[in-house]
């Protein structure tokens, strides 16, 4: 089991936000480079970030602060970032400044031909966001809910070659209230590349249940204000994950 730490990117800062509302964040760092170290430090083997103000404008704009986590970071472990991306170019400015893995959300669900053509162009470096509130995918921030069933998106994005699939429960990111395990099976269930869990990991009890269900196809989860609030150790909860799925 993976265990992710995030660090949401907001004007330079490294924040978290209470169900993706830009205007209800807290600032956990003036230095998001620094913090990344920090998780290094602590036995991170992959990190997640979000390019937030990105995000809402549909084009990166945390640049500096990205560069820095690469500069910092980069070649000591992946890092996938996602928020404002669109078009193929980005998607290859990122691959080529030392990012691993780039998350499309919004653009999969409203261009489906961009993401099939980011997984063409870029093989094994696209994983696909998918943000959803009672089984039904949100987009732009999360602003937008659509139509869409997220089970039936999965499956679709699957074919397109896909790397994995970052599942997100919106209404419980960033609320401390557990991570919705029963809606990540389903979705892990319904396709066979690798599912993250993403919102609501609170405690120990979150990652033992997760790691309980990896058989079926979660492979880790991503975690936000848990670890920089103090509910979760993270060097703890991924030793504690190593011993729950060694075999």
């Amino acid at each position: 089991m993976l265990l992710i730490p995030a660090i949401d990117l907001q004007d330079g800062h490294c924040v978290r936000l209470r169900q993706g509302d830009l205007n209800d964040s807290t600032v956990f760092s003036d230095n998001p480079a620094i913090m990344a170290e920090q998780w290094l430090d602590q036995g991170a083997r992959r990190l997640h970030l979000v390019d937030l103000n990105g995000a809402v404008a549909g084009k990166p704009k945390n640049a500096a602060a990205i560069q820095a986590i690469v500069d910092t970071i980069a070649g000591d472990i992946p890092i996938q970032i996602g928020g404002g991306i669109r078009d193929l170019d980005t998607i290859e400015h990122y691959l080529d400044n030392g990012i691993s893995y780039v998350i499309i959300g919004t653009a999969a669900v409203k261009n489906p031909g961009f993401l099939r053509d980011a997984c063409s162009a870029f093989p094994g470096n696209i994983i696909v966001g998918l943000d959803a509130r009672d089984g039904k995918v949100a987009t732009d921030g999360w602003s937008k809910l659509t139509r869409h069933d997220v089970q039936d998106l999965a499956r679709k994005f699957e074919d397109y070659g896909v790397e994995s699939i970052i599942y997100t429960d919106i209404g419980r990111d960033g609320m401390l209230s557990g991570v919705n395990v029963e809606a990540t099976v389903r979705l892990a269930q319904s396709v066979s590349i690798p599912v993250i869990a993403s919102g609501g990991v609170t405690d120990m009890r979150d990652i033992e249940a997760l790691c309980a269900v990896a058989q079926e196809g979660v492979e880790g989860a991503i975690l936000g204000r848990s670890i920089y609030e103090g509910t979760l150790d993270f060097a703890a909860a991924q030793q504690r994950a190593d011993e729950l799925t060694a075999s």
